[in-house]
């Protein structure tokens, strides 16, 4: 066979594998709903149920994104920066609950002493 022939042969059978392989994955793979239908019904109550809040959860998650992309950082800078800024709000109002725990022992302790 000449070189022309193998070289026709060689290309056909590239696209076929290129161009047939996805089409084949497409077609056997199930869709949504031919995999929720699998779920069993405990699972299928509890999808519905979590779907809402995942999808917020998303929502918020892309929202953080956009706002941290905004910024002339990097987005993993920006989301750093976001959680040492919560990590210290945090650890701010911990503290300020210890100082008012401390404050209420402290009256609870008085008053107690002043009794008796």
């Amino acid at each position: 066979m000449s070189r022309a022939g193998t070289w026709l042969k060689m290309l056909v059978a590239g696209t076929v594998i290129c161009v047939g392989g996805p089409m084949f994955v497409q077609s056997i793979r199930p869709t949504d709903e031919e995999l929720f239908k699998r779920y069993n019904p405990e699972l299928q109550k509890r999808s519905q149920e979590d779907g809402d809040r995942r999808a917020q959860e998303f929502d918020d998650y892309v929202n953080r994104l956009k706002q941290w992309s905004k910024s002339d950082k990097s987005i993993w800078f920006a989301a750093q920066e976001q959680e040492k800024q919560k990590r210290s709000e945090l650890e701010a109002q911990r503290s300020q609950a210890k100082d008012e725990a401390k404050v209420q022992r402290e009256e609870m302790r008085k008053e107690l002493l002043g009794d008796k």
